[in-house]
């Protein structure tokens, strides 16, 4: 199932005589002791709506004012034009207070452009004329409007099998107004950014896809079928291929299903062997999560279909840097199961052994995802990797600590801050958590070498007890960052910025930066 695309391309001639359905202006509001909302000059409009602003005699922002326009972040206002420009469409859309001598911070324009296009819904081809610095931060800026717009024109495909006559299709082409459209470093960000929002696009698609089309072997099947298109080397264990090579964990989850698990790794190979430095990835990949014999409740189980979203981030980010090429090697791993409850399901008490030789005793068979990706994490670092990044919708205690923005990161603490720092620079925000050692002894098992959780059933610092058992299987000598995405990970309320309901395609921004950061920096 596959989402309707958008096309990216730049244009350097007049907004006002664009053959467009739209223009896209930005607007900031005024600070000090004005109403935002009350005279023209309350609201000021972002540069490059210089000619736009020309051809309506200076009253734009009084007519936008009229209309109720604030400047807020993400507000979108539209403008007939009644013939004054080109296009018969205006659309103006908030910056917040202008940055005192500089352009707006790449997310804000992210947002902004993602929130505009969405809003343009039904408009085949729209230009953005939203403020680009001329400075060295002009690619960044440039960067962010491409993947705003390229993520807020997302939807879903879906199942419907009726026309739907109020559904707007999203918009098909976007055209960015910038100084020189044949620069080449500004050709360069623009295929950067259809690569990157593809890849994100993608996992959202793998998300939103209605678990029964997509359990463990129907996904394996289509990320491997992607990633040979794309050039990567690609090697998938079924359950035979699992069992026999101790995937204790993976098996252990799966082996309650009728559709069993997989493990996929995806190679990517610098040309010249690149810089030497080996990057692993490891993404959580429950096709769906009852909860096993530990049953969930009812309520909001349907949306554990997004419960392999970090396979999906991992196995997309994979395709991006397969067409980035940056001069670093990565693998991922891709463990994939579906957590039922049946006759053969494994239950509370069991001890497993997982791939390293580690004996785990189950305690509750929700706590499914470590055990699947301690097999995963085992088996990247007897593979080789000097840097090892994981990610999963783990714990509900991620939700509860930093709400559904903000992943958590635990791990080497310098891994840590540099995945803070990663997601920072693209709006993916992280942060550093501790693995306490009061966390560990309490997961001390008097039958195993370490409860799955807990061995009180104590929930204190869930988040903390996951990050605590996966380093169990991380060996010392690798760097590591569990990036913990319960909340990021799937948007369940309205659509907002460049986020779209459903799956959010976090954090595979963060990992190609982190990625290209490696190739760039060791």
């Amino acid at each position: 199932m596959t989402s309707p695309s958008t096309t990216i391309s730049l244009v350097d001639t007049d907004p006002a005589e664009l053959a467009v359905d739209a223009i896209v202006i930005g607007l900031h509001s005024q600070t000090g002791e004005q109403d935002i909302a009350g005279p023209a000059g309350a609201l000021l409009l972002a540069s490059g709506a210089e000619s736009i602003a020309a051809a309506f005699d200076g009253k734009l922002t009084e007519t936008l004012a009229l209309l109720g326009a604030t400047g807020a972040p993400g507000e979108v206002i539209k403008l007939a034009t009644l013939g004054t420009i080109t296009a018969p469409v205006v659309a103006a859309v908030g910056l917040g207070a202008e940055p005192t001598g500089a352009a707006p911070a790449p997310e804000t324009l992210r947002r902004a452009a993602g929130s505009v296009v969405r809003a343009l819904a039904g408009a085949r081809r729209v230009a953005l004329t939203l403020p680009l610095p001329d400075d060295a931060d002009a690619p960044a800026a440039l960067r962010a409007v491409a993947e705003g717009a390229l993520l807020g024109s997302y939807r879903f495909a879906g199942y419907k099998t009726r026309p739907q006559p109020a559904r707007r299709e999203p918009v098909a082409e976007v055209l960015i107004a910038v100084p020189e459209a044949g620069d080449a470093t500004a050709q360069a960000e623009v295929e950067r950014a259809q690569a990157v929002a593809g890849a994100v696009r993608l996992t959202r698609d793998w998300v939103n896809t209605a678990p029964n089309m997509l359990r463990p072997p129907a996904f394996a099947d289509v990320v491997a079928e992607a990633a040979r298109a794309a050039g990567l080397g690609v090697e998938v264990l079924d359950e035979e291929a699992l069992a026999a090579g101790g995937y204790g964990g993976i098996i252990a989850v799966g082996q309650g299903s009728e559709a069993p698990p997989r493990l996929v790794k995806l190679t990517y190979t610098p040309e010249g062997g690149g810089t030497g430095k080996r990057v692993a990835l490891v993404g959580k990949g429950i096709t769906f999560d009852t909860g096993g014999i530990s049953i969930k409740p009812a309520q909001g189980m349907w949306e554990m279909k997004s419960d392999m979203g970090g396979a999906a981030a991992v196995g997309a980010a994979m395709l991006a840097i397969a067409a980035l090429k940056p001069a670093v090697a990565v693998t991922g791993y891709l463990p994939m199961a579906e957590n039922m409850p049946s006759g053969t399901s494994y239950r509370p008490g069991d001890v497993i052994t997982m791939y390293n030789g580690k004996k785990v005793e189950v305690l509750n068979t929700d706590a499914e995802g470590r055990m699947v990706l301690g097999d995963a994490l085992a088996r990247a670092c007897e593979d080789g990797a000097d840097y090892l990044f994981e990610t999963s919708t783990l714990t509900g205690g991620q939700v509860i600590s930093l709400g559904k923005r903000i992943a958590g990161v635990m791990g080497s603490p310098e891994l840590c801050e540099r995945v803070r720092v990663a997601g920072d620079a693209v709006g993916e925000p992280a942060w550093p958590m501790p693995l306490p050692d009061d966390v560990r002894k309490g997961m001390d098992s008097d039958v195993a070498d370490i409860s799955q959780v807990n061995a009180g059933m104590d929930r204190a610092g869930h988040m903390l007890q996951g990050g605590v058992f996966l380093r169990e299987f991380v060996t010392d000598e690798v760097a590591w960052a569990h990036i913990d995405i319960a909340g990021p990970s799937y948007h369940s309320g309205e659509p907002t910025g460049y986020w779209t309901k459903g799956g959010t395609g976090v954090p595979v921004r963060t990992l190609i930066h982190l990625v290209e950061d490696v190739a760039t920096n060791g």
